[in-house]
């Protein structure tokens, strides 16, 4: 009678060591998997129409079907309640997987029509890069 409940012990700590090593597989191969996040606010000039502001918003948006590396994107308007936006109203988020993902974006064709298409009605812009954590 000792014998099977010694063996279902047995059992039961084998088990429970071989899911803590799955989460820590898991664990580790989220490490593998970085994001750079390349991380655009944008000031538009008073003079900047509602059209002028939806043209920039559509040609930012088309960017991750003309270049490659971008792995992803979002943006969105602030809708903060601080106070604190300094006149920034639109956030955009670009995801690489690499900074040569990112060396191909910045001085790629379709990157520099956007910047070009933006001067006219840009006041300021605000860049942060950052690898996910």
């Amino acid at each position: 009678m000792k014998l099977p409940i010694s063996l279902l012990l047995i059992v039961l700590f084998v088990c429970s060591c071989t899911n803590t090593n799955r989460e820590t597989q898991i664990v580790n191969e989220t490490k593998v998997t970085k994001e750079l996040r390349h991380v655009v606010l944008f000031k538009f000039k008073e003079t900047a129409t509602n059209a002028d502001i939806q043209k920039i918003e559509a040609a930012f948006a088309e960017l991750p079907s003309k270049i490659n590396t971008i792995k992803n994107f979002e943006w969105g308007l602030n809708n903060s309640p601080e106070g604190l936006e300094k006149g920034f109203t639109h956030c955009f988020f670009v995801t690489f997987d690499s900074e040569a993902g990112r060396e191909t974006y910045l001085p790629h064709s379709a990157h520099k029509a956007f910047v070009a298409l933006l001067e006219p009605v840009l006041e300021d812009v605000l860049v942060l890069d950052y690898w996910a954590k």
